[in-house]
């Protein structure tokens, strides 16, 4: 194992399985061929063709195209390839800060290769010596993605109707047992993006990175379940984890590198694939 395979692993994927979802113009996500060619019998609105999928032109309003999508994601539960609906939605944005042109279940953006965004945050504290020990979350046992791994302090997907500033404040609670003052000292430092290929479609993910630095003395108390325990580690320790084993969420790893780049552990002279795990990040 090594960074770059982490980065390599959540950048895997085939785009020729997969043709563009157009709404007004934008490529606004990526379905594959299968699922394009079925949607129109699942509800007429639907348009394909060889090289797209869209929405019939005259379907414009937003809430119109989001219940056209309502029902594409039914048909993806009756299919099998999501478990459930998760009665969350994302939206569906022609750029980041865009008016959205519909939502979408949380379960069925990997479908349709929408762009999702979310917020991670790496709670940080300070020693004696002016070393970093980063708070690393183990994932609940009974967790559906990456049950018993390890993960940020806080993490969260983007859902339609907050701002990033309510939903870290939400997080932050929820996961962390923190009140709005307290998270409302992470600052922001970047974002990361990957696109995977899973077996429900196209996992395209852009990720708004924080860095929450935390006195001593402070210990987060997970209120939603996800977490089962938290343990403050040393960055030697972070760092040869995350380069040596499989124990941590997929895409937790990038975030964690990113962290280790910034704050200077993970250098060009101490790793020669430093350039290419900085462009990776990015992608």
């Amino acid at each position: 194992m090594s960074f770059l395979d982490h980065i390599r692993a959540c950048n895997a994927h085939d785009l020729s399985g997969f043709r563009p979802f157009e709404l007004d113009g934008h490529t606004v996500g990526w379905v594959r061929h299968a699922l394009a060619e079925a949607l129109p019998g699942v509800d007429p609105g639907f348009v394909v063709s060889a090289d797209r999928l869209t929405i019939a032109p005259e379907i414009r309003d937003f809430e119109a195209r989001s219940t056209l999508l309502d029902h594409a994601a039914a048909y993806l539960v009756e299919q099998g390839t999501v478990k459930a609906l998760r009665g969350e939605y994302y939206p569906i944005l022609p750029r980041w800060g865009a008016e959205p042109l519909a939502r979408l279940d949380r379960a069925a953006v990997g479908a349709f290769g929408i762009e999702a965004y979310g917020l991670h945050i790496n709670g940080f504290v300070r020693d004696e010596a002016g070393g970093l020990l980063l708070w690393i979350g183990r994932r609940a046992h009974d967790r559906e993605v990456a049950p018993g791994q390890l993960d940020n302090l806080i993490a969260g997907g983007q859902p339609i109707g907050l701002t990033l500033a309510e939903n870290l404040e939400k997080e932050a609670a929820e996961e962390a047992g923190f009140d709005a003052a307290t998270a409302r000292r992470a600052v922001p430092v970047g974002a990361i993006s990957y696109t995977m290929e899973t077996p429900a479609g196209l996992k395209r993910d852009r990720l708004f990175v924080y860095d929450l630095e935390l006195p001593p003395g402070v210990t987060p108390v997970n209120t939603d379940g996800e977490v089962e325990s938290f343990e403050l580690w040393p960055l030697d320790k972070v760092a040869e984890s995350v380069r040596g084993t499989g124990d941590w969420k997929f895409n937790v790893t990038l975030v964690v590198t990113d962290f280790l780049i910034r704050h200077g552990w993970l250098t060009p002279e101490n790793d020669p694939d430093y350039l290419e795990i900085a462009r990776g990040l990015r992608r």
